[in-house]
């Protein structure tokens, strides 16, 4: 690695007019390489022993300023290794420092992988460094297995299969032992069924904790606390957690010597390194999760390669939607302002940061550990769950499983990989672009209310622009932590997907249909014959609670298993989680779920999305786990696999059985489990 960095810096210092290795009089071409090969190892030196001290020291510093830095802070660097170097010939300009130093950092990067991609003692070698620190300080670990849970999220279970037998996914192909090799299966695919909210924040807290009791949605308004509660808010999400602690009766799923990493939640985890409900602290656990960038940032070349990644993203997410914009495809929703950076952040930074962090726990031992990679999710919403662009993130996530894979043959225990998504994603143009106005406007004109001219765009609830806030320190994910409408009549209208809900903050309790009829005669017709509308759910002082729909249609919840009037076009299990999110005590006063055609999935997002989930219909309420045959089946033949509470229950027994002793997996032992 110093002969190539020496190379390296030769070749710029002669196509560089302001970097040059020799003195002004000039210099024997032995002079030249000394100089070089002495400038190489003094910037490797200052590299492996500066750098780490000066991100541990920026830990303060938001995370993207930080990638910022990288580039500034190398070429210092590179200008302090010429300055100490003992035959005083080389030169630089500071910007001329800036571009050496990332190349050579990026050549150092790539030139140490290939010489140990051929070298199981070498990668080896390189993989223990990663986690040496963490590993001195940890008892030794014990000989049962460790349990790895890799979150893809958004990924539907009909999207993984298509992606593996359109050949993107080489690695789960062949866990599913459909690889062309033709490996014997080492996998089981289970699809399962989300909740009526299907969206990460319900999905992720009932995995992790085992209770999403009370999250009707990815925001609702609570009209004691006069808030909006958004599930990628740090405050909200660290209200929700505590919630979910007290119902559930238990600290999480990672509770014993775990680790949470990129997640909404912590799940009861020690270890925490970018989970949203603590962002919003400034010492203790908070403290700890910024070191999840330390242990990534502390490597210069990893910090260029990175940022080098993220340049490359951005200029392809533009380069992308400019294409859409040219070929004038349908639908489509606009891609401009930050959206480029916050992709890139979702598919280069927070990828990188998070496997690196796995990578960190499999080699110090710990007994579970969580993960949440968003890159798909953040990319599919704004350019289609089919998208050739999501293809092209779901064959770079196929690679990251196949990198901890690899980290996993060399932890110090063994490790069983699980792999599953929180929901899908449906496809479908937007309510706005289809009927030019929002479901808010649709709301103001049922009650009477002028409406705006110009339908205004929603929020987008992706879970990357979270992750970005948090990281710039800009928690609070839309204005105001309280929300204090102008006029106390007028109705709250939020949107979650293809799920909305309307609460009127003046009324104190959930208002039930035949209040909303007294105060609003047209509102709930107005809605239910909505071509876009699929059904509404209200609370009725007759029958507890109904699903109206169009032409009067008006089904009370205990008669929808013999007659599921709207709910028939959205499948078996519809009845079920919306009964259910009928008893949630801050369900809203109408809930609103959209059109859903069966024929081709789609749905209509309220959020500006043409890849959306959040309510019922379609590919959103269809993920996946994918689990190693070593584990006991998820659920006996023939039985559904029916929320995220459920997932809890089956993960945690996963865990129990990764405790006891290792015996050979059979299907009597199966049928057994």
């Amino acid at each position: 690695m110093w002969a190539v960095s020496t190379l390296t810096m030769l070749l710029l210092a002669g196509i560089l007019p302001d970097f040059r290795l020799r003195s002004a009089d000039g210099d024997s071409a032995t002079d030249i390489a000394v100089t070089a090969a002495l400038g190489a190892g003094a910037f490797g030196l200052l590299s492996a022993l500066v750098w780490p001290l000066l991100v541990r020291l920026l830990l303060l510093v938001p995370a993207l300023v930080l990638g910022l830095l990288v580039f500034f802070l190398n070429g210092a660097l590179l200008w302090l290794a010429l300055r100490v170097n003992p035959v005083e010939r080389g030169a630089a300009a500071p910007e001329t420092a800036v571009v050496v130093a990332a190349v050579m950092s990026a050549v150092a990067s790539a030139t140490g992988a290939a010489l140990a991609v051929r070298d199981d003692d070498a990668y080896r070698r390189r993989l223990y460094r990663l986690a040496d620190r963490r590993r001195r300080s940890t008892p030794p670990c014990p000989p049962t297995s460790g349990t790895v849970f890799l979150q893809l999220d958004g990924v539907g279970h009909d999207v993984l299969l298509d992606a593996v037998g359109k050949g993107l996914m080489p690695t789960v192909a062949r866990w599913l032992g459909t690889a062309t090799g033709g490996d014997r299966p080492s996998h089981r695919l289970t699809p399962w069924r989300t909740d009526w909210s299907s969206q990460t924040g319900a999905s992720q807290l009932g995995i992790l904790h085992g209770s999403n009791h009370d999250v009707p949605a990815f925001r609702w308004y609570e009209k004691a606390r006069r808030e909006v509660m958004v599930c990628n808010r740090p405050t909200s999400a660290a209200e929700l957690q505590a919630r979910a602690i007290e119902y559930a009766g238990h600290a999480g799923l990672l509770a014993t010597d775990g680790a949470s990493r990129g997640n909404l939640f912590g799940g009861g985890a020690g270890e925490q390194a970018l989970v949203l409900s603590i962002a919003t602290r400034r010492r203790g656990p908070a403290a700890r999760s910024r070191a999840g960038y330390f242990a990534y940032f502390s490597d210069p070349a990893n910090a260029v390669r990175t940022a080098l990644s993220f340049i490359a993203e951005v200029c392809r997410e533009i380069g992308q939607s400019t294409r859409t914009r040219l070929r004038k495809q349908r639908p489509r929703v606009s891609r401009g302002g930050l959206y480029p950076f916050v992709r890139a952040f979702a598919t280069v930074v927070e990828r990188d940061v998070v496997v690196a962090a796995v990578t960190g726990d499999l080699l110090a031992g710990r007994t579970a550990v969580y993960a949440d990679l968003v890159a798909y999710d953040e990319v599919a919403h704004h350019s289609g769950p089919a998208s050739r662009d999501a293809e092209k993130v779901l064959q770079r996530l196929d690679r990251a499983l196949a990198l901890i894979e690899n980290v996993a043959e060399h932890a110090p225990r063994p490790y069983r990989l699980v792999v599953l998504s929180d929901h899908g994603q449906s496809p479908g143009e937007t309510f706005r672009s289809r009927y030019g106005l929002t479901l808010g406007d649709l709301v103001r004109a049922g009650c009477g209310l002028p409406v705006p001219r110009r339908a205004r765009r929603t929020h987008s609830g992706a879970e990357a622009r979270a992750a970005v806030r948090a990281a710039l320190r800009r928690p609070v994910e839309e204005g105001a932590e309280h929300f204090r409408p102008t006029r106390g009549s007028e109705p709250v209208v939020l949107a979650s997907g293809n799920l909305g809900l309307v609460s009127f903050p003046d009324v104190p309790h959930r208002m039930t249909k035949e209040e909303i009829d007294a105060r609003h005669p047209a509102l709930l017709p107005t809605l239910a014959n909505h071509p876009g509308i699929g059904f509404l759910l209200v609370r009725s002082e007759r029958h507890g609670g109904v699903v109206l729909g169009a032409y009067g249609a008006e089904i009370p919840l205990d008669e929808l298993d013999d007659n599921p009037g709207p709910l028939a076009a959205f499948g078996a299990g519809a009845a079920d989680v919306v009964r259910r999110t009928h008893t949630f005590p801050h369900t809203a006063d109408i809930m609103v779920n959209s059109f859903h055609d069966p024929a081709d999935g789609e749905v209509l997002a309220f959020e500006e999305q043409i890849g959306s989930h959040g309510g019922l219909g379609g590919a959103q309420s269809r993920p996946f786990l994918l689990s190693p045959l070593a584990l006991s089946q998820p659920v006996a033949d023939g039985a559904e696999l029916a929320g995220a509470e459920h997932i809890h229950q089956v993960l945690r027994r996963w865990m129990t059985e990764s405790d006891e002793a290792e015996l050979p997996a059979t299907p009597d032992r199966e049928r057994a489990a």
